[in-house]
């Protein structure tokens, strides 16, 4: 069985295990503290048995004797007289009690502050682990999961099991031993009385499993709309420049009041199970105590039971029920905390489909030949986007790709950085498969430059370093200049250390493009991969980013896609792809003598006029009437964008159409003239 299938039966097997037995796991570190916090709650609720008693015993020992002796008719001179002992023994008992009261505070504090320093621990691993295990996970897994959902889980997801390691494990043992405890001393007080007392016990756990089964449900509706508004919101502010760029705002801010208000509903549901529990639990308390007064008040005047007795079962009673409605309180949370840990053992049970092989070597630096056999790659099930892909990229050569949009030369570059894993066929780099190498160290040895370039919020250097020690201040700044980033840095307040807001929306894209390429400099990188790098750059600074590239690409292999003719004209090798295969490959010449339908195309944009590009065009037709399909499909969706007359040729019917027209108009008008000169015009 290799790494992968593994992998795979043990996440099978994570999944089989209730998610609060797996964060019991993550406490299972600190037992020490938890066993140090649990003998706490032991003595906590050896006290709280124990007040009761206390106050019993007073009544029957001091209180009743004083209320009998009153009665018997002595003055209250004598009285304070004869029970002098009784009154200091009141005393006693009052400070006995007194001082249980101030050992409940402190034990309590110290519990709190245990578990809250405990918890904090098993949130601080939990949360590491979870976006450690993010970091593994593939490019697609981000692409199928909005953005919000997976905040949600390392922040709020977590907050909420938080909660429930302060404040509900540890309370519930409390609760629990509270429950026993009382019962226990009221059966060795009087058995017959807490029979009686005890019919209510089976009312009120019906109505907190009935309770409990129903909160399961509602937190966990609850945690799937809010993990889905935190998606839209972020989604949103993220995109609210294209939001008011169309005028959308009414149209988001409704769809936004439609998300809230079903978050609303289910809240209301949770507030409305819980407001109905709490006045059953009330009404069982309330039917204990009217038992009390009712069978042991009886009891009493018979002289079955004393008067501190039902003043201690007065006090039970209530001790018996304020456990189960915090019981019933923390179900909101044990619930809650239940569909919070659900989902976050989803994702760390996600299982990386990129991972290192178990024979995986360490390579320091790559010589850059690539090298693609018969690679077929599908996204999903069998729709290929590469079909039978085959080339090679030889060390330090510069290969650019081009192809309309789905012909799979962003597919291409993802697979050589290992983003994906190919279903058919194999990648190499310097004879090596791909999957033999570390990901780590092939991904560290390409740099991958990419339109839309994205910053970091923190300072200019530690977008440059990215948070690598090893890479030094002066090299930061040597990859600045090299690159012509150093001019326009020096200029910003702080220079270096100026303050990158989120994205680097203070930059144009010509200077986040500078950045990037000192950053992708400043990591050495063996490979270089410029995906539409200059795109969306500005005239003024293509100068500059054309000289920066030239350096960059100095002694690397460069794979490069781009509709900037000046950067793909001189690359030793161009591939032209169309629906994931390759239809034609060589450098600019090559194509040009071969009469190649792509290249052609490409030396009419740059070199001539719109008269000579068309001609040009038709000779292309002319002479190799076969690549026709080539110019429609291919050309056409291509270089949409350079908006040059292609519709001669793409739409030959259309343009047939419109060449009558305007032969037909031509001789409309030479007829007229001739009438007008009294000569005939034929029939």
């Amino acid at each position: 069985m290799n790494g992968k299938a593994k992998a795979t039966e043990k996440a099978k097997a994570a999944r089989k295990v209730s998610p609060n037995r797996r964060l019991l796991g993550y406490a299972k570190p600190y037992a020490g503290w938890f066993a140090l916090a649990l003998a706490i709650i032991l003595i906590l609720v050896w006290l709280e048995l124990y007040q009761p008693q206390i106050l019993g015993e007073a009544v029957d020992d001091f209180v009743s004797k004083y209320e009998a002796a009153n009665n018997e008719g002595f003055a209250l001179s004598q009285l304070k007289e004869l029970r002098a002992e009784d009154l200091l023994g009141v005393v006693k008992l009052g400070g006995l009690y007194l001082a249980t009261v101030l050992a409940v505070m402190a034990l309590t504090y110290a519990q709190a502050a245990i578990l809250a320093t405990v918890s904090q621990k098993i949130i601080y691993n939990l949360r590491n682990d979870i976006f450690s295990h993010m970091m593994k996970l593939h490019v697609g897994f981000f692409h199928e999961n909005p953005i919000g959902r997976l905040v949600t889980r390392v922040t709020n997801d977590c907050e909420t099991v938080n909660e429930m390691f302060t404040s509900v494990i540890v309370n519930i043992l409390k609760s629990c031993f509270v429950l026993v405890g009382v019962i226990a001393v009221m059966l060795s007080e009087n058995v017959k009385l807490s029979l009686y007392i005890f019919i209510v016990i089976p009312f009120i756990t019906v109505a907190t499993f009935v309770f409990r089964s129903a909160t399961r449900k509602i937190y966990r509706a609850m945690r799937a709309k809010i993990s889905e508004l935190n998606g839209f919101v972020a989604e949103h502010v993220s995109g609210m420049k294209v939001v008011q760029v169309f005028t959308a705002e009414n149209d988001v801010r409704e769809d936004f009041e439609n998300r809230t208000e079903e978050l609303r509903k289910i809240n209301m549901k949770q507030l409305i199970t819980f407001a109905l529990y709490s006045p059953v639990s009330y009404v069982m308390n309330i039917a204990a105590l009217a038992i009390l007064i009712f069978v042991g008040g009886n009891m009493a005047l018979e002289g079955i039971v004393t008067i501190g007795t039902l003043v201690v079962f007065q006090r039970y009673i209530n001790k018996f029920f304020q456990p189960i409605q915090e019981l019933a309180e923390q179900f909101n949370t044990i619930q809650s905390a239940n569909a919070c840990a659900e989902r976050i053992f989803w994702l760390l049970d996600t299982e990386p489909e990129i991972e290192n092989d178990p024979d995986a070597i360490e390579v320091d630096s790559f010589k850059g030949k690539i090298e693609f056999k018969n690679v077929w790659f599908a996204y999903r099930d069998e729709e290929w986007v590469l079909q039978d892909v085959s080339f090679t990229v030889e060390p330090g050569a510069r290969v650019a790709f081009v192809g309309a949009t789905g012909a799979g030369k962003t597919t291409i570059q993802n697979l050589i950085c290992r983003y994906y894993d190919v279903q058919k066929g194999t990648i190499l780099i310097d004879g090596i498969d791909i999957r033999k190498i570390r990901v780590e160290d092939l991904r560290r040895n390409i740099g991958q430059m990419l339109q839309d370039v994205f910053l970091f919020t923190g300072d200019v250097k530690d977008n440059i370093r990215l948070n690598e020690t090893e890479i030094t201040d002066e090299e930061i700044v040597l990859a600045a200049e090299t690159v012509n980033a150093a001019g326009f840095i020096s200029q910003l307040p702080g220079g270096y250390s100026h303050e990158v807001i989120e994205r680097g929306a203070a930059f144009s894209a010509g200077q986040r493009q500078l950045l990037s390429f000192a950053r992708t400099l400043a990591f050495k990188p063996s490979v270089l991969i410029l995906d539409e790098a200059t795109a969306n750059i500005d005239t003024e600074t293509e100068t500059l980013i054309q000289d920066a590239l030239g350096k960059l690409m100095e002694g690397r292999t460069t794979i490069i896609v781009a509709h900037r003719l000046s950067t793909i004209q001189n690359a030793d090798k161009i591939i032209v792809m169309h629906k994931g295969r390759i239809m034609e490959e060589g450098n600019h010449q090559e194509l040009l003598s071969r009469g190649g339908s792509i290249i052609s195309y490409t030396n009419c944009n740059m070199s001539m006029t719109l008269h000579d590009c068309l001609k040009r065009l038709k000779l292309e037709k002319a002479r190799h009437p076969a690549r026709l399909l080539a110019v429609e499909k291919v050309a056409a969706p291509l270089f949409r964008g350079f908006h040059v007359a292609l519709a001669p040729v793409a739409r030959p019917a259309l343009c047939a159409k419109k060449a009558l027209r305007g032969k037909a108009l031509r001789a409309r008008r030479t007829c007229r003239r001739a009438r007008l000169q009294g000569k005939g015009c034929g029939p």
